[in-house]
């Protein structure tokens, strides 16, 4: 499935919902915001967020310091 990630266009397989894309980016433990065509997902709602064809996500992870 084709989709663009924070702009880059990204061909991914075995990737189906908003959890998936976590995992197969390497973000699963990290604290991370998910947008996918312009709307917000809910944390709890990741792993029952189906992506489709062309969906476009911006990913934003938290960064700590000071």
């Amino acid at each position: 499935m084709k989709l663009l990630i924070n702009g880059e266009e990204r061909e991914l397989t075995g990737v189906a919902t908003v959890q998936d894309l976590i995992v197969e980016l390497g973000l699963g433990d990290r604290r991370v915001a998910v947008e996918v065509n312009q709307r917000i997902v809910k944390r709890g709602t990741y792993a029952d967020h189906a992506l489709a064809e062309g969906d476009v996500i911006e990913i934003v992870h938290f960064v700590g310091g000071g």
